[in-house]
């Protein structure tokens, strides 16, 4: 018997009728992109670019896309006739992160969990979206500022499902910004409940003053596809469901550092409410994240 899951999910309705559209996210040298966040303007639809860049959606042609993706600008445009979508490179302006000489020779870690008591998770259906998690400069952080590794809780039906990571600077208002690292960063996870544990001490990454987001977003791409047969008492019927892998495992909290993009970025401001874990009720739910950081 599978692992009963309990998931956070964000079932998201669009009763416009439709019809399947397929396209292409290149560059301007032709070269496709991989893994781009695709949105229809206005409306909670939306997929996410193969490694071919190829896309397809349910939606009619004449709707404005949302496309935006690490390391090029943001579009809105409706899909061409050669249903080709064209991205321009972008660069960003980092004065906040400074990337410097690091020490190494102390280590710390934050933000640690229990494995053993994850038991609410953060999954993804039919739609992209991004958790962002923030974390702030403290006393801790001013002394070993430097990132090192992280590790995310994970659970996974599919062996090497992935997720992108991604480090965003800190608005003026709090809310997440550009990117600190211009590149995708893919982890792929082991099936089953697992610490995923990912490797950033290559860029030398420094937590500014005001903080920093990690985040994870998932990616609506063939080899995360998971389909699983489940009972409804209410129909007494059984129906195929469809979702993403991996889910990301998260902890109860009096406070939330939480945002999600889908389509826009909002702060997750709504505690949770009659669940069946008891000390998860009237808490936030956070990302079960451990940092290790070093001088």
């Amino acid at each position: 018997m599978q692992e009963k899951r309990l998931w956070l999910l964000f079932i998201l309705v669009s009763f416009s009728v439709s019809a399947q559209i397929k396209g292409v996210v290149v560059d301007e040298n032709n070269k496709p992109i991989p893994f781009v966040n695709i949105w229809v303007e206005n409306e909670n639809i939306g997929t996410t670019s193969e490694e071919d860049g190829s896309f397809q959606l349910n939606v009619s042609k004449d709707k404005n896309l949302i496309f935006s993706t690490i390391g090029f600008e943001k579009k809105t445009c409706k899909l061409s006739e050669k249903n080709e979508i064209i991205l321009k490179p972008i660069i960003y302006q980092l004065d906040e992160v400074k990337i410097e000489g690091r020490k190494a020779t102390e280590e710390i870690e934050i933000g640690q969990y229990n494995k053993s008591k994850i038991n609410f998770y953060y999954g993804c259906w039919d739609k992209p979206w991004i958790i962002a998690k923030y974390i702030s400069y403290t006393d801790t952080v001013e002394k070993k500022p430097f990132l090192k590794n992280l590790t995310i809780m994970t659970s996974s039906y599919k062996k090497n499902a992935s997720f992108n990571l991604r480090f965003l600077e800190v608005n003026s208002d709090g809310s997440p910004g550009n990117e600190i690292i211009n590149e995708n960063i893919l982890v792929k996870v082991k099936k089953g409940k697992e610490n995923t544990t990912i490797d950033i001490s290559k860029y030398k990454l420094k937590i500014p003053q005001n903080g920093i987001f990690i985040s994870i977003e998932f990616l609506i791409i063939e080899e995360n596809k998971y389909e699983s047969e489940v009972y409804f008492k209410e129909t007494n019927k059984k129906e195929i469901l469809m979702s993403y892998q991996p889910s990301i495992g998260t902890v109860p909290s009096e406070v939330s550092t939480t945002w999600k993009y889908i389509g826009k970025w909002t702060k997750m401001e709504s505690k949770n409410s009659n669940i069946s874990v008891e000390r998860y009720n009237n808490k936030f739910s956070e990302i079960a994240m451990k940092l290790t950081l070093t001088n």
